[in-house]
């Protein structure tokens, strides 16, 4: 798993990707949801759970590589699909897509699990001496 994310960083570049996984997560989640509420957008029901599962992968920063490259397929799909939203699908395959790149950063469930770790390796110990 660790050869999936090019690093782990923190500051100002962990936030700048903790950013984009909650703009791209949510936006994928309005677009999940929009159905609900409106006329029908999306083609069937399996889009709208594909579109709620990847936005909480997301957000939680959980398997980025994976979601951020289907987001990436599913948002291309739809606008081939849907040529009238190009202009909602184009920029969250644009950031998907770099997402996917640089990975998720320090402040997300991928982080914490597949992250750089610490290893102390104690001292050695003297042998005991057995001429006594």
């Amino acid at each position: 798993m660790r050869r999936l994310f090019s690093s782990f960083p923190r500051g100002a570049p962990g936030f700048g990707l903790l950013l984009l996984r909650l703009t791209t997560g949510s936006a994928l989640i309005y677009f999940g949801t929009a159905d609900l509420f409106g006329p029908a957008v999306l083609p069937s029901a399996a889009w709208r759970a594909l579109l709620l599962s990847l936005g909480a992968l997301l957000l939680a920063g959980l398997w980025t590589p994976v979601a951020t490259l289907l987001a990436v397929v599913t948002a291309i799909w739809h606008i081939i699909s849907v040529p009238a939203a190009s202009p909602q699908f184009a920029p969250i395959a644009v950031i998907a897509a770099a997402l996917t790149l640089l990975g998720p950063g320090a402040w997300s469930l991928d982080a914490r699990l597949y992250g750089w770790k610490e290893i102390t390796i104690p001292a050695r110990r003297k042998p005991q001496d057995l001429s006594e």
